[in-house]
């Protein structure tokens, strides 16, 4: 039905009844009078009464008239009503603008079905050209927010509509833009080519560029003709164009190379002239301009570096200039806090104009063009006057100050979170200096903090208050390089004496003990925790005391979070029997911070009580009873924070593991979550109170002595069965699993006779198992439960094997419908632990497996046999893939004749060419062929020989592929493509690299990750693996030469080279 519909204007009767109607229509009356010269038609009158009506100060009034515009959006015409409206220069402004934002609001909702905010109906073909049209003439409307929402709503259309529906958008922008006698035309048409030209691709950009380029350069060139906010657009779309011939440069080298050259060099002259007069003071607008050429810029930098090489002198010195008088005024109006910042203006695109803003694009700049080897050799002669102005950058802003003093756990959060700030910015440019140059960037750096820690030692004799600012940013800088520091200190390639600048900070800022500036204070105690490793014996029991003075609860706020960064890092390698009463004293003192501590400095004061529980055994026994209930409330209180519950837990842990500790802490824990776990459905009121509960009982039970275990047994042990037995919440369900796991992994044969009943005890223990099998369940629930399957197994040989036909038909039940990879591969697992078991009499599981069904599949050895080869190369885990890639060379070993009937997923087979996209792949998903199981096992195994090989050189490979970036004749291919090396070490198994070293060593050491609780005990972990291996294939070549042949001959050519490899070592 079309606008305005009758059902929808009856709506008007309701604002005319209602208390405020009489001066509604007198509103209307006078909008009527002022649109005398356009004709209004009946959906217009009632449009504009409904507007009137939303602006209307009763809420009453202003709901029934926001429901009626509501209602009318879904009728023909109502979107070229507004449009009308929009259009229509006699009405009030307040009233186009309304309508203009609601255009832009119905375009978005109604124009193009499938649309992330589409609601029915699509807009009619008919409207849509209207609209379009509409949109079009008022887009150089004299009001500037006007301009915007049309832009806005053109650019949601252009999303949709151009070019096929809306060919001549672009020519009419363009043309808009070349208008040099109507200023609104080109800010509108600038205004809404800045909202889409990022959606221009490689079709339709490159025919655009030659047009649209030198448009842009005439209103940046201009600068007495156009103002500062259009010439900061027409860079903003220089910007967004750039960037994506950057990205088509990859495919369409030549092409990109074609359009970009002939005018690179009128814009790099340009840039020029914009960055080489002084930075003002208090002006936004330039700033603001500025920001959009080093966006520019940097886009240039990235994708073009060959291209601009040559030119990029001609930036050089004014960047320069930029950065040296940018200091004056960032001095002045943010570090002393004289002069106005304009922290947190935007303009009217939302772009952040603050001084701040500005400083922040400047070091990005900086930063990318260190990085890039091309252009840091011709930074390299600055590096130290580059290090000395961004220390003098990095100084903390009065805001700062102001903020942190009053709130210091705002500083903790702003120090940990690295908060987007120019002191941020200029400590990633100063590591970018010491990695890019190394030891000449290293020696940049200190030698600049070094000078200046002189001007500001001059400009406290001299009696400036803001002295300790500078000093305070040299500590930061020297600390914030300390770890490429260290390194060349090591090695003996630096002249920078650490010894004698620790002592200078002793001395000057920790010696007197005073605080009266805490700032510096906290930094100097900072910078301790950055170089503890080459601190001498003396130096560091200085450190560690001024830090335990550091935490008195009278200290600055600033001045504990540095004592507590300075502690965490020098207790574990300090000599404690010397301090042992300043210790508990600190012990006290920590306590009392820890309760005033709100959630972003909690971590920070857990993670030091951390440090001091497990830097002296006596110390920590003897503060167990002020410690334990202080953490344990802060847990309580903070359950539901899986960050600082588990920071919580780490200090419990810690104090566990200290002799003596252990039993008092049981004896306050279990009373505690006794009653909890007892009663889970009472519990509600606490958010993750339950399963934190059960978190807790696991932590105090794993790898503690039999009797604790008992005692949590007597306490708990049943109320953790029932939480899996009766309970839906997927992380209690978690929970619970891993404690059963620590239940029946510490316990052993002893936890069934606890209870008093063996075979009872058994029974719970399997009806759990059967619950978090069950298929019905949620995945999630479910995560933990092959772990536990594999200890039942592991434990409890004997019973299991009562029930092991059904224990393999539950598996196989819960695989088929796991929605989750991480379960079905966990669960795959059990398998692998059940052939090892069976060993040397594989083929009784195979059997075993052949007479359970499997819904769609022949039986169940034909459904996990297909699962297990299609998600070997999915499991994750040094540990994991040792367990189920030996079980696969055990199957193999047994030539079961049940293997030749099976086939499972084989090579890829690719059907298509060119760049597969998403819908692409929708259209044509991956085909494979099917391979015979043997010849899979076979070809699996010979992978994980080819992974072990090709990652042996990954290192090497790296390497080269860097030299190749840094040599300056590289092709642009060498740039946009990665190395050999790193497309094989994105696909294999063996992730990250460190996991890889688990598989070369024989045994598993202390601090190595441990995924499985039985990687450590597990003598399958002590294998080999790459022998292992090798010396299977030997064997099953020996044992049954011919048919090891017939495999070989349909393996991959691949995988058949890595198994005659493997015969001739």
């Amino acid at each position: 039905e079309e606008f305005p519909a009758r059902q929808i204007c009856t709506a008007i009767d309701r604002f005319e009844l209602s208390i405020r109607g009489r001066e509604l229509r007198i509103s209307f009356k006078k909008s009527m009078e002022m649109a005398s010269g356009n004709a209004i038609d009946e959906g217009q009158v009632w449009l504009l009464n409904c507007l009137n009506a939303t602006l209307d100060a009763n809420s009453v009034i202003r709901m029934d008239a926001e429901d009626a515009l509501k209602k009318a959006s879904v009728y023909k015409g109502f979107g070229v009503a507004l449009a009308k409206v929009t259009n229509n220069k006699d009405l009030p402004m307040g009233l186009r603008q309304l309508a203009a934002v609601l255009l832009k609001q119905y375009v978005r909702q109604h124009w193009q079905e499938g649309e992330e905010n589409y609601t029915p109906p699509t807009v009619l073909v008919e409207d849509k050209k209207l609209i379009r049209d509409l949109l079009l003439r008022a887009l150089d409307d004299s009001h500037g927010k006007i301009r915007t929402a049309v832009g806005m709503a053109i650019a949601s259309i252009a999303s949709c509509d151009w070019p096929e529906e809306w060919p001549d958008l672009m020519q009419f922008l363009i043309i808009y833009i070349n208008d040099k006698n109507n200023m609104n035309k080109v800010n509108g048409a600038l205004r809404c080519l800045s909202l889409f030209a990022g959606d221009l691709d490689d079709v339709h950009l490159p025919p655009l560029v030659p047009i649209l380029f030198p448009s842009l350069y005439s209103i940046v060139s201009l600068p007495n003709a156009y103002a500062p906010s259009m010439r900061r657009r027409a860079l903003s779309i220089l910007h967004c164009c750039i960037g994506t011939l950057g990205v088509m440069s990859g495919v369409y080298q030549e092409e990109t190379r074609a359009l970009m050259l002939p005018m690179l060099k009128a814009w790099m002259e340009q840039f020029s002239l914009i960055l080489s007069p002084p930075v003002p003071a208090e002006s936004p607008d330039d700033w603001g301009l500025r920001v959009e050429v080093l966006k520019a810029l940097m886009q240039i930098v990235q994708n073009f570096p060959k291209l601009i090489i040559a030119d990029f002198p001609l930036v050089l010195a004014p960047l320069w200039q930029t950065l040296v008088t940018c200091l004056n005024v960032y001095q002045a109006a943010s570090i002393e806090g004289i002069g106005d910042c304009y922290t947190g203006l935007a303009d009217s695109d939302g772009c952040d104009q603050s001084l701040e803003a500005f400083t922040i694009q400047l070091f990005e700049f900086l930063i990318t063009i260190v990085g890039q080897p091309r252009f840091s050799k011709m930074v390299a002669k600055f590096t130290s006057d580059l290090a000395y102005y961004t220390i003098g950058y990095m100084q903390m802003t009065e805001e700062q100050a102001h903020t942190w003093s009053s709130d210091p756990n705002q500083y903790v959060a702003d120090e940990d979170d690295a908060t987007y700030s120019c002191r941020v910015s200029g400590i990633l440019l100063l590591e970018e200096l010491s990695e890019t140059y190394e030891v000449a960037g290293i020696e940049s750096v200190v030698n600049s903090a070094q000078r200046c820690m002189e001007e500001a030692a001059k400009a406290r004799a001299s009696g400036q208050t803001g002295w300790w600012k500078l000093r305070e940013a040299a500590i930061l800088a020297v600390g914030s390089i300390s770890k490429p520091l260290i390194e060349a200190q090591t090695n003996g390639i630096t002249a920078f004496n650490v010894d004698a600048f620790l002592d200078n900070i002793l001395m000057e800022d920790l010696g007197s003990g005073k605080m009266e500036f805490p700032f510096l204070c906290g930094r100097a105690l900072w910078v301790a925790s950055t170089f503890s490793s080459l601190m001498n014996d003396r130096t560091r029991e200085q450190f560690l005391y001024a830090a335990m003075q550091g935490v008195v609860p009278d200290n600055p706020g600033s001045v504990k979070v540095g004592a507590c960064r300075a502690l965490v890092e020098l207790l574990p390698n300090s000599n404690i029997q010397k301090l042992r009463l300043e210790m508990e004293n600190m012990f006290t003192m920590l306590g009392q911070f820890l309760q005033e501590a709100s959630d972003e400095s909690l971590h920070l004061v857990l993670e030091t009580l951390q440090a001091a529980v497990k830097a002296d055994a006596h110390v920590s026994s003897a503060v167990e009873f002020k410690i334990s209930p202080l953490v344990l409330n802060v847990w309580v209180h903070h359950v539901s924070d899986p960050f600082i519950s588990m920071d919580a837990l780490e200090v419990l842990e810690a104090l566990k593991d200290m002799p003596g500790c252990l039993e008092p802490l049981l004896s306050r824990v279990l009373p505690f979550i006794g009653p909890i776990l007892a009663n889970p459905q009472h519990q509600a009121a606490s958010e993750g109170l339950v399963a934190g509960a059960i978190d807790l009982l696991t932590m105090l039970i794993k790898n503690s002595p039999e009797e604790v275990i008992k005692a949590a047994h007597d306490v708990a042990f049943c109320s953790v069965i029932g939480i899996i037995l009766q309970r839906d919440d997927h992380s209690e369900l978690q929970n619970a699993t891993e404690c059963l796991v620590a239940f029946v992994g510490g316990g052993r044969e002893a936890l069934l006779t606890w209870g008093g009943d063996a075979c009872h005890t058994m029974n719970m223990l399997l009806d759990a198992a059967a619950r978090l099998l069950n298929p019905e369940l949620d995945s999630s629930s479910s995560l933990y439960v092959g772990s536990f399957i594999t200890q039942l197994i592991l434990k409890f040989p004997t019973y299991v094997a009562q029930h092991i036909r059904s224990l393999v038909a539950a598996l196989v039940g819960r695989i088929q419908t796991a929605e989750i990879i991480g379960l079905k591969n966990s669960l795959l697992l059990v398998f692998a632990r059940l052939v090892h078991l069976s060993a040397p009499h594989v083929q009784k599981v195979v059997d075993l497996m052949v007479t359970v069904p499997a819904k769609g599949y022949e039986n169940s050895l034909a459904y996990i046999m297909t699962e297990w080869a299609r998600q070997q190369g999915e499991i994750q885990g040094a540990y994991q893939i040792k367990v189920s890639t030996t079980a696969l060379a055990l199957l193999l070993s047994s030539r079961h004749p049940e293997f030749d009937k099976i086939f499972v997923q084989g090579q890829l087979i690719k059907t298509t060419s060119g760049i597969v996209t998403r819908s692409r792949a929708k259209v044509t998903p991956d085909c494979y062929s099917l391979m015979r199981l043997p010849v899979k096992l076979l070809a699996l195994l010979a992978d994980v020989l080819v992974e072990m090989q090709e990652q042996s050189t990954v290192d090497l490979e790296e390497d080269d592929s860097w030299e190749e970036v840094e040599n300056e004749d590289e092709n642009d291919e060498e740039e946009m493509h990665p190395s050999t090396s790193d497309k094989l070490n994105q696909r294999s198994v063996f992730q990250p690299l460190d996991s890889m070293q688990h598989l070369l060593r024989e045994q598993v050491h202390e601090g190595d990750y441990v995924e499985d609780a039985c990687a450590a005990t597990d003598p399958i972990n002590e294998i080999n693996l790459s022998s292992y291996l090798m010396e299977s294939i030997k064997k099953f070549a020996v044992d049954d030469h011919s048919y090891f042949n017939n495999l070989c001959q349909d393996l991959p050519e691949k995988q058949k080279i890595a198994v005659q490899a493997a015969l001739s070592r």
